[in-house]
């Protein structure tokens, strides 16, 4: 039985004032959740603060991003030690990262194999633009990043995936939880062939496409979908709180 996860993407939202707001709400409302993963993953520039706020509770934090290069002259960047620090998981292969700053499979694939090598666990992520869908490609492309995203890893011991149809994020479009299961159930047949059955029956796939607290639950229901990675709606405590319970 997989255990589920639900991981929140602030993406590039909250303040230190904002994040402290949320966090104090938050921590007494999933307090006794025992049976979900719990994952926040701010931006960077509240990292520190949240690992203060987060120890000896039952959330863990993930960043944003990170470069494939342990140390160097690459401004702006942050490297897998340095998120080490602060952070369990680390997002990889976001699509706002490969749309809005040319993220290439190459490129993802880099971050996604020095992560593994330092320690962090990956929350990788994939998914198709409307246009793709409509040309009924999908599939084609969804196979295409996991085996370009994933070459020369080893072992999925420390990999989410993260399912996010492009076309479904922050337009308040959602999958039917028909098409996302069909898709989640294709993802893991695509990793069945290139790791092995063992490694496709416990690896989680999350599904992350404006997920909410009134629709969270009947996505969580299919069975090949283990989880959420939510935008927006990780915003607010008290309905992300709800979709982190949505067993009810």
């Amino acid at each position: 039985m997989r255990r589920p996860m639900i991981a929140a993407n602030w993406k590039m939202n909250k303040t230190m004032a904002e994040a402290r707001s949320f966090i104090d709400a938050f921590r007494g409302l999933v307090r006794d959740v025992t049976d979900v993963d719990i994952v926040l993953a701010p931006p960077s520039t509240l990292l520190c603060k949240l690992r203060k706020e987060t120890d000896s509770s039952n959330i863990m934090l993930a960043s944003q991003n990170m470069f494939y290069e342990d140390k160097g002259a690459f401004t702006g960047e942050i490297s897998a030690d340095m998120v080490k620090d602060f952070a369990e998981y680390v997002i990889i292969g976001h699509s706002e990262r490969r749309q809005y700053f040319g993220e290439s499979d190459d490129v993802i694939n880099k971050k996604v194999n020095k992560a593994l090598e330092k320690g962090l666990k990956v929350i990788f992520c994939m998914g198709e633009t409307d246009e793709e869908r409509e040309e009924g490609r999908e599939k084609e492309v969804i196979a295409k990043q996991i085996k370009n995203g994933l070459d020369g890893v080893g072992s999925l011991d420390n990999v989410v995936v993260a399912y996010e149809p492009i076309w479904a994020i922050g337009t308040g479009k959602t999958a039917t939880p028909e098409i996302a299961q069909e898709v989640h159930l294709f993802i893991r047949n695509e990793i069945r062939k290139i790791f092995g059955n063992e490694t496709a029956e416990k690896i989680r796939i999350l599904y992350g496409g404006s997920v909410k607290p009134g629709n969270a639950a009947e996505l969580m229901e299919q069975p090949d979908i283990d989880g959420g990675l939510v935008g927006g709606a990780s915003l607010d405590a008290e309905g992300f709180a709800q979709i982190v319970k949505f067993k009810g």
